[in-house]
């Protein structure tokens, strides 16, 4: 990781983190920080006379939102975007209604075809847009992180047309029909995924994150053919110009995930800190991993006790806390703010 070239700003626990200083406490964010849990969110949402793409897409929409989560005491915004925008201008565009839907799946070989390749600083002009301007409103006082899908996963709702989580078990089916075709969707996805994070990379991102959020859906040997290699390609691509995370949702083979490439490993609720340093090594980057189920069904004490012990883990150094996955819908917006108060809380 090239820790040269990282800025300073007035909240510095990520940069510190990032250059291997002890702190008093570990940086916080959250997964989905910006959106579904937040009352102010909904609220903009149900008044700003936007679809859910069009909010992607407005630089000024899509600003407010990322900035909402500073409330809570959080040390970075993570930009308000979707992991599927990338896909629309390569004429595979989903609609919000509520959930993603793509109108024609793609099955076969002639649609793969027809998926076109694209330069992303024109297409998609709105997201260094917003980055930047999100940037200016922060005007120095915390970073801000990007953040694309990573293939495996943008080709599961390629292939399905929909969300994977309605149903895993067709999806996987339909994945492995045509491995062929699999792998081709993902080439190109892959293409467009390393310029689209090299991209965020020149508006200023501190890090980028890759979301692998369909890789519970594998089998380890699954995740060596489907996963990994797609993977590897985007982190080498990014190595030297932007520190990166990977993050594979429920994917607990702690060797697999040490495989990418990725600077900064997101660990699952299922791999412990200690478990994964005995693995990577003492000194290793790692973010997580509370429960993001106990945030839904545990108490305030529960929650507090879980931080600790991550925190504990953790060591105050190395170390970046966040969920083991994203926000759940129906979390309380109290446990949210609870969950930030603990981090802050077990600073020195």
């Amino acid at each position: 990781m090239n820790i040269d070239n990282i800025p300073n700003f007035k909240n510095n626990l990520m940069t510190r983190t990032l250059r291997g200083e002890s702190v008093e406490r570990p940086p916080v964010w959250l997964m989905r920080q910006a959106g579904r849990t937040d009352p102010n969110y909904l609220k903009l949402k149900e008044n700003c006379g936007l679809t859910l793409e069009e909010m992607f897409s407005s630089v000024e929409v899509a600003t407010k939102v990322s900035l909402l989560p500073m409330r809570l005491g959080i040390d970075a915004i993570i930009f308000f975007q979707d992991i599927l925008t990338i896909t629309t201008p390569m004429g595979a565009p989903f609609l919000f209604r509520p959930g993603p839907t793509l109108s024609d799946p793609i099955r076969h070989l002639d649609q793969v075809n027809a998926l076109k390749l694209y330069d992303v600083e024109k297409e998609l002009s709105f997201v260094p847009q917003t980055l930047k301007a999100i940037q200016r409103e922060l005007d120095g006082e915390m970073p801000v992180l990007g953040f694309a899908g990573a293939p495996f996963t943008l080709a599961c709702f390629l292939i399905n047309g929909q969300s994977f989580m309605s149903d895993p078990d067709k999806i996987i089916g339909l994945i492995k029909q045509d491995k062929a075709l699999t792998h081709k969707i993902m080439e190109k996805l892959t293409d467009i995924t390393i310029d689209y994070l090299l991209m965020q990379a020149e508006a200023g991102v501190l890090a980028v994150q890759l979301f692998e959020s369909a890789a519970f859906l594998l089998q380890k040997e699954e995740y060596e053919e489907f996963a990994l290699p797609y993977q590897q390609r985007i982190f080498s691509a990014l190595s030297g110009k932007v520190p990166t995370i990977g993050f594979a949702h429920g994917f607990n083979h702690i060797d697999k995930l040490s495989q990418s490439g990725a600077d900064i490993i997101s660990l699952p609720s299922g791999i412990s800190i200690n478990e994964a340093r005995a693995h990577l090594g003492k000194d290793a980057l790692v973010q997580g991993n509370v429960s993001n189920t106990l945030l839904v069904d545990g108490s305030f004490d529960e929650i507090r006790a879980a931080v600790d012990e991550c925190v504990k883990q953790g060591g105050k150094k190395n170390h970046i806390f966040n969920l083991g996955h994203g926000l759940k819908r129906e979390t309380p917006f109290e446990k949210v703010q609870h969950v930030v108060q603990c981090v802050k809380d077990t600073a020195n």
